[in-house]
């Protein structure tokens, strides 16, 4: 059996800024990341979250590391649009380190941190990084995990779930607003991944 588990933190790191009098704003369910959203964000990702992870699987009996998109290089990125601020698009992949922890047996538990042209720290849409990292180790398949049942045309009612979609009808759905906020990036990033 083999896993890989890239994270998000997204009520956590809402929680912490929250505690920090910090608003959060989104756009088009990604948070504008300014330099103290982004240090927040990186100390949740990096720290509470991503160690919660590998605890969790080392209760299941799974050896896990955890790492961040930064360690190694692993993920490299750019802004995504100023607008954001320190959100950023996944340029390269070096796929070395998790593949290391994969072949020792051990399951990679990434944090959606990439390093930026600078060095400094930029903020990653979790499905985004594990779409970009899936298709760099060549999986087989890439599994989102979400809070909500999935997409629905009405989100209040569950019966209305669509079990499948072409990527021909992902735009007119976002026009209609059936996807939006946070579905928005991982519909995005399933597309990207079947392209």
């Amino acid at each position: 059996m083999l896993f890989r588990s890239v994270h998000g933190g997204g009520p956590q790191i809402s929680s912490l800024l929250k505690r920090l009098n910090i608003e959060s704003h989104f756009v088009d369910g990604l948070r504008v990341t300014d330099a103290a959203t982004m240090e927040a964000a990186e100390m949740v990702l990096c720290g509470q979250v991503n160690k919660a992870v590998v605890n969790e699987f080392a209760q299941q009996g799974v050896r896990a590391a955890g790492i961040s998109g930064r360690d190694g290089g692993l993920l490299r990125a750019t802004v995504k649009n100023p607008a954001l601020g320190l959100v950023g698009t996944v340029e390269a992949v070096d796929p070395a380190l998790p593949r290391c922890l994969l072949d020792a047996g051990f399951v990679p538990v990434v944090a959606p941190v990439a390093s930026g042209p600078d060095g400094k720290a930029l903020n990653i849409n979790a499905d985004t990084a594990a779409e970009k990292l899936a298709v760099a180790l060549k999986a087989k398949k890439l599994i989102l995990l979400t809070d909500v049942c999935g997409l629905m045309r009405d989100p209040k009612d569950d019966s209305t779930l669509i079990p499948r979609l072409k990527v021909s009808e992902v735009p007119a759905l976002i026009k209609e607003g059936v996807i939006s906020g946070g579905m928005i990036p991982k519909v995005d990033c399933c597309v990207e991944a079947v392209r």
